[in-house]
């Protein structure tokens, strides 16, 4: 009811104004679902972009930020596809909130401090990421286990995004919170989610939001996709067949966190029941959000030769 509201409100700012865009064909979709309208992408300026064949892996991005709250989230979610990835010369930073000093449990000595715990999972998670082939590691040292989506942390986020440059994010999806009837998600992860999608946009790409960056150097930079994993939504599927074992080898690095147990059969399962809709043996889903166009190889050297003749001049 609210939004066909909006819509229809929409409308008359529209005939008020004069726009008549909004009687052509295509402006306007329907939901065969439940009968209501909806504003289509090409409506709206920010959504006009074109999207790519979900049953397509994704081309391998330059330039990778992989954020995530704590030591060991990125090994149980996405190292396969890192690790897939970092294979075929892709660039990763691999940027953890929290260091994990709430993370105890029964693999941690009683005597152990937080301070103690926190250095012990950042030596685990560089070892990790070594495994992976990603070749930097970035702790923020926020507190663990009472993360929130503050402003200090989406201006954290933004100059690693300006700073590094990545055309892909990946974060988990911050809309989930229940997992099947037995897991309910971490408020942390939650969090680092929220952050990670503001800090994307509208922050990353905007001069005068966080101006202070600027005056440091960090000029705006436009992702160009958000790879979200833990979503209910999932449209991309990335075959992690050839980089399992890799994901299961650095998970074990964790070993602070999962003791002597041997994670491939709950790697293996989680894997193949990802892959199941899709007739591949091992995958990673993603929700992925596509924010800016992927242009092809002849318009980037164009381009390119563009910029280098104009710098000559």
């Amino acid at each position: 009811m609210g939004q066909q509201w909006g819509i229809e409100i929409f409308k008359i700012i529209c005939a008020e104004n004069n726009f008549e865009n909004f009687n052509t064909p295509g402006f306007f979709m329907s939901d065969n679902n439940n009968d209501k309208t909806q504003l289509a992408d090409s409506a709206i300026p920010e959504r006009a972009v074109t999207k790519v064949d979900s049953q397509q892996e994704p081309s391998i991005p330059k330039c990778v930020l992989c954020i995530n709250a704590h030591p060991d989230d990125q090994e149980f979610t996405v190292g396969g596809a890192l690790a897939k990835w970092a294979q075929q010369g892709a660039y990763i930073v691999t940027v953890v909130i929290t260091s994990g000093d709430a993370g105890s449990n029964e693999h941690t000595p009683a005597e152990m401090t937080k301070t103690q715990l926190a250095a012990l999972r950042e030596v685990e998670q560089r070892n990790a990421c070594a495994v992976l082939g990603i070749q930097e590691t970035v702790f923020l040292h926020y507190p663990d286990g009472t993360l929130q989506p503050t402003l200090d942390l989406r201006r954290d986020l933004t100059r690693l995004i300006r700073k590094y440059k990545p055309d892909a994010v990946v974060c988990g999806d911050p809309t989930a919170r229940f997992f099947g009837n037995s897991y309910m998600n971490h408020p942390d992860h939650r969090a680092a989610g929220d952050a990670a999608c503001d800090a994307v946009f509208p922050s990353a790409g905007t001069k005068f939001i966080f101006p202070e960056l600027l005056a440091e150097g960090y000029m705006p930079h436009n992702v160009s996709r958000v790879f979200l994993h833990g979503s209910e939504k999932s449209d991309v599927w990335i075959d992690v067949s050839e980089t399992l074992e890799l994901k299961v080898r650095a998970l074990k690095e964790h070993a602070s966190q999962i003791g002597a147990w041997d994670p491939t059969e709950m790697m293996q399962e989680w894997a193949r029941d990802e892959g199941k809709a899709r007739g591949i043996a091992f995958a990673e889903s993603f929700r992925v959000m596509i924010l800016q166009e992927e242009k092809p190889e002849q318009e980037k050297e164009r381009e390119a030769k563009h910029e280098f003749a104009e710098a000559v001049l």
